[in-house]
């Protein structure tokens, strides 16, 4: 029999990042007990070697409607194959700790099927499964930080080789705070030869882009590194009304590369550029040379295994470049470690000391006001900590990483074939200090003039709304922004049916105020007369809720009761149902309203009208697309 492994194994599955950061403090965690451990991604490990760990963590993420995340995907359908049996797992321990939102129906999903798949193949669990909540103050670390502490104390009544001091014994910080997971190469300018100078200034950018994100360690994707395309705005046009209080925009992108196909219900990714201005003060706060050329490669650590990512880089880039590419200096908000860190290099006491109290389990909720609530940024906190000087190294590793931005694509293929649209609502909030805040992506994007020459790095990717048959009914639910990817359904109906018979198509669109937020009025309404794709002469229809025109709220809900026998009669055809938009409440509004609809139109008790519509869901004819 092969003997077990004698390292605590993590596991992670991270779509955006914040699960490899529980999984990184787990890890720091169990290393200043001890405790020997690996940590690692699910797709950088062979699940078929499983069997042969003694101990496992699981942190994973949900994403979207209970998805499971890119880097589990192989994992996971391995572990529902049907012919492992009931004790394949039988000589392992687990724990499973997920990261979730419970403002989404299928809150940390992910965690709850992994918990349940591991014990039905015979694991043992060493813990109950944590939840980790983005709604709860402190975020997931509201639930990590309990979670952890039973976990060593569990750990080690099942286990103590696992901590042979006791699952209290820590060794000081400063053992494991001396060096960072990166180094920093710096060559000299006059030597540094670069293959680009005769390419092209996309191609060029192209290069720089990939070198780059590939250099970035480990929370940027492998595919994320290469941009599938870039893109020039051809269009920048406001759908609402001036001052209403929403800004929302439609933005038309050529292909200024090699022209991409996407079908509707595709997703667009674009990397967002930072403010000039915010990277310089960024650089000139923290005492770099923004001319300097440098690579960045990973570095191990005594008894840790850093994931590893091939650094495909082979020439160094300018630090300034690096920072801009990278690095999220002046929209995202750094996590509790950052700040453990920055303590280590104040030399101001008082710093030192709100910034020890910060990182402790004591100043959590303090902490949570003071960043997170207030949403500062990295170059904010370094200037609140002026006495704080980060070696480069570390503020690599520590600052988050610049990441994509994913809109629906709001346009067809076939109607545009060397385009592609997106409808973007600008975010804005006030913080409790009254401070005003702006989504990096969506006010860059919106600040746009389409007479720039300014080339958009972009991929496109499969979102949870798969592109219809033409021959099957659609039931097209939308409110607010939630009707962009059905603007590409509609335009694509309409270019099938100059070439085949085509199914009957109905959509629901709300929105505040008629002359405020009517979000693409004029195309709604073109397609909904003269026979087109919506006009009822064709089965279809357009049906809009304005809630805020009359004494009386109404919403996308009461227009579909409205029409409860129009959707059921589809739904006896064969339609499929599409919703998109906010993640708060309208999935599960609408969700009960269809139930009401199929219990009234079916003549059936709730509960069935429940079991119906759970049917149509795993049959793949009920799809959601929501976000918050």
């Amino acid at each position: 029999m092969e003997e077990k492994a004698s390292k605590l194994l993590i596991l992670y599955a991270s779509q955006t990042g914040n699960a490899l950061d529980a999984a990184e403090r787990i890890l720091r965690e169990a290393e200043r007990r001890s405790c020997p451990v690996v940590l690692r991604s699910m797709d950088d490990y062979d699940v078929r070697s499983l069997p042969h760990e003694d101990t496992v963590i699981f942190v994973d993420s949900t994403t979207g409607q209970g998805d499971i995340p890119d880097s589990m995907k192989v994992f996971w359908r391995y572990l529902l194959q049907r012919n492992l049996s009931t004790c394949w797992l039988g000589g392992i321990c687990y724990a499973v700790f997920g990261l979730g939102d419970s403002g989404y129906q299928k809150y940390n999903f992910v965690a709850k099927k992994l918990d349940k798949r591991l014990a039905d193949l015979g694991a043992t669990a060493v813990i109950e499964r944590g939840l980790g909540d983005d709604q709860h103050p402190s975020g997931y670390e509201g639930a990590l930080d309990p979670w952890m502490s039973s976990l060593w104390k569990m750990l080690y009544q099942m286990n103590p080789k696992f901590l042979p001091n006791g699952p209290d014994f820590f060794i000081p910080d400063m053992n494991l705070i001396d060096q960072p997971k990166v180094q920093i190469t710096y060559h000299d300018v006059h030597k540094v030869y670069s293959e680009l100078s005769t390419a092209s200034s996309m191609k060029s950018f192209e290069v720089q882009i990939e070198n780059t994100r590939s250099m970035y360690p480990g929370k940027l994707s492998n595919k994320k590194s290469r941009p599938e395309c870039f893109l020039k705005m051809i269009k920048n046009q406001q759908l609402t009304r001036a001052n209403c209080g929403k800004d929302v925009r439609h933005l038309e992108f050529e292909f200024v590369s090699s022209s991409i196909e996407y079908e509707v219900g595709d997703v667009l990714e674009i990397l967002p550029g930072q403010n000039p201005t915010a990277v310089d003060a960024f650089i000139q706060h923290c005492n770099l040379d923004p001319e300097s050329y440098i690579t960045v490669h990973p570095r191990v650590l005594g008894s840790q295994h850093l994931e590893t990512r091939s650094n495909a880089s082979k020439f160094p880039i300018k630090l300034r470049k690096f920072v801009e590419l990278t690095m999220d200096v002046a929209s995202a908000t750094p996590r509790r470690y950052f700040f453990e860190v920055m303590s280590f290099f104040a030399t101001a006491e008082h710093e030192k000391e709100r910034l020890q109290y910060f990182a402790s389990p004591e100043g959590r909720d303090d902490l949570y006001q003071y960043n997170q609530k207030e949403r500062r940024t990295v170059l904010e906190v370094l200037k609140d900590f002026p006495s704080v000087q980060m070696p480069f190294e570390w503020l690599v590793q520590l600052v988050p990483p610049l990441k994509t931005r994913a809109f629906s694509i709001s346009s067809s293929n076939l109607a545009h074939p060397n385009q592609v649209h997106v409808t973007v609502s600008v975010v804005s909030w006030t913080t409790p200090f009254k401070r005003k805040r702006w989504g990096l992506c969506s006010a860059w994007l919106a600040k746009f003039d389409t007479k720039q020459s300014i080339y958009i790095p972009a991929w496109i990717n499969k979102g949870s709304l798969p592109a219809p048959p033409s021959s099957v009914p659609l039931v097209l639910i939308g409110p607010g922004t939630g009707c962009a990817p059905f603007r590409g359904f509609i335009e694509e109906r309409a270019m099938q049916r100059l070439s085949v018979a085509t199914a009957p198509v109905i959509f629901f669109f709300g929105c505040r105020k008629e002359e405020d937020d009517f979000l693409y009025r004029d195309f709604w309404l073109s397609h909904a007369q003269n026979d087109g794709v919506l006009s009822e002469t064709k089965g279809g229809g357009f049906y809009v809720a304005f809630s805020r025109d009359q004494p009386q709220k109404v919403y996308v809900r009461h227009k579909m009761r409205e029409q409860g026998q129009r959707i059921w009669n589809l739904l006896l055809e064969g339609a499929s149902i599409y919703v998109a938009g906010s993640s708060t409440k309208m999935p599960s509004d609408v969700m009960s309203v269809l139930e009401e609809i199929v219990s009234k139109e079916g003549g059936v008790p709730r509960e069935s009208a429940v079991s119906w519509l759970r049917t149509l869901e795993k049959a793949g004819k009920y799809h959601v697309e929501a976000w918050s």
